[in-house]
C-alpha cells in the first residue's frame, strides 16, 4: 500500500477516488479548497505551492501516486482563464512539483484527467491547448479571454486536451524517473458538478443532448471513475505508459469510431 495524493477530494468523482483507494488501504492526502487535508487554491501559484509543501511534509518526501481529479466545468459567467488555471496549471504545477516525491518513490503512477469533450465536442481551440502545453499561464489565460461569452465552452476542452497531449509527449520522460504517466478521459459523470452544469443557461441543453446520445443510456457513476483509477495506479497496469483510457459509455467510440487507430506517416511530422 502506498501514499498517494488526490486533488479535489471533498466532492464528486475525487471524492470517490480517494474513498476508493482508501478502502484499499492506501494513505490518502486529500487536497481541495475546503474540508480536506490541504486546503489551497489550486487556481493560483500560491496556492499550488502550499500544497506541494504540505504534501511533501504530510508524506515524509515519498509519494507513489498523484491523481489531479480538481477541476471546473463551464458555467454562465465563469472566465475562461479559471478553467486553464485550475484545471491545466492546477494539474500540471502540482505534478511538476511534485515529481521528486514521485521519483523518490521508486516506481509511481499519475493519472491525469483528461476528457472525452477533446474528441466530441467541435471546434474548439487548439492554440489555447497548445498555449497551455507549453507552460505559459499568463498568455494561456489571455486567450482563453479572447473567446468572450464562449470563453468557458471552448476553454474546457482545450485544457483537457493539453492535459491528455502532456500525457503523451511527457510519458518517456517521466518513465526514466519510474513515474507512469496516463490519463482518463470520462465522458458525463453524475456529480454535483454535472448536475449543476445541467440547469445552467450556457451548459445545460447541451450537456442533455450529449447525455442523450451516450450510447450506454446512462451518465458515469464516480464509482466507475474510480475503479480505473485505481488500476492505474496498481502493478495490473504496470506495462501502461502514456495511455488515454475513455471511460464514457461508447460516445466517443461512436462518433470518431475510425479516427483513431490511424496510419502514421512520419514525413508529416
Amino acid at each position: 500500500m502506498g501514499t498517494i495524493a488526490v486533488t479535489g477530494s471533498a466532492s464528486g468523482i475525487g471524492a470517490a477516488v480517494a474513498a476508493h483507494l482508501e478502502k484499499e488501504g492506501h494513505r490518502i492526502i486529500g487536497v481541495d479548497l475546503h474540508n480536506a487535508e490541504v486546503n489551497a487554491d489550486l487556481g493560483t501559484a500560491e496556492g499550488r505551492a502550499n500544497a506541494i509543501a504540505e504534501i511533501a511534509r504530510i508524506s515524509n518526501g515519498r509519494l507513489d501516486g498523484f491523481l489531479p481529479f480538481a477541476g471546473v466545468a463551464a458555467a454562465t459567467g465563469r472566465p475562461g482563464g479559471l478553467l486553464v488555471s485550475v484545471n491545466y496549471f492546477g494539474a500540471i504545477g502540482l505534478l511538476e512539483g511534485l515529481r521528486p516525491l514521485l521519483k523518490a518513490a521508486g516506481s509511481a503512477s499519475v493519472v491525469l484527467v483528461s476528457s472525452n469533450s477533446t474528441t466530441t465536442q467541435p471546434m474548439w481551440p487548439a492554440e489555447l491547448a497548445d498555449a497551455c502545453l507549453a507552460g505559459d499561464e499568463e498568455r494561456a489565460r489571455g486567450v482563453a479571454e479572447t473567446f468572450g461569452d464562449r470563453a468557458a465552452i471552448l476553454a474546457y476542452p482545450a485544457t483537457k486536451a493539453a492535459l491528455a497531449w502532456y500525457a503523451r509527449t511527457k510519458c518517456a520522460d517521466y518513465i526514466a524517473d519510474g513515474i507512469r504517466l496516463n490519463a482518463i478521459a470520462p465522458g458525463i459523470i453524475d456529480t454535483p458538478m454535472t448536475q449543476e452544469g445541467s440547469k445552467d443557461a450556457l451548459t445545460g441543453e447541451g450537456m442533455k443532448q450529449f447525455l442523450a446520445m451516450t450510447p450506454i443510456g446512462r451518465a458515469g457513476r464516480p464509482e466507475e471513475i474510480a475503479e480505473l483509477a485505481a488500476f492505474l495506479l496498481s502493478d495490473k497496469s504496470a506495462f501502461c505508459v502514456g495511455s488515454i483510457m475513455f471511460c464514457d459509455g461508447g460516445t466517443d467510440a461512436t462518433l470518431r469510431g475510425k479516427d483513431w487507430p490511424s496510419i502514421w506517416n512520419p514525413q508529416q511530422q
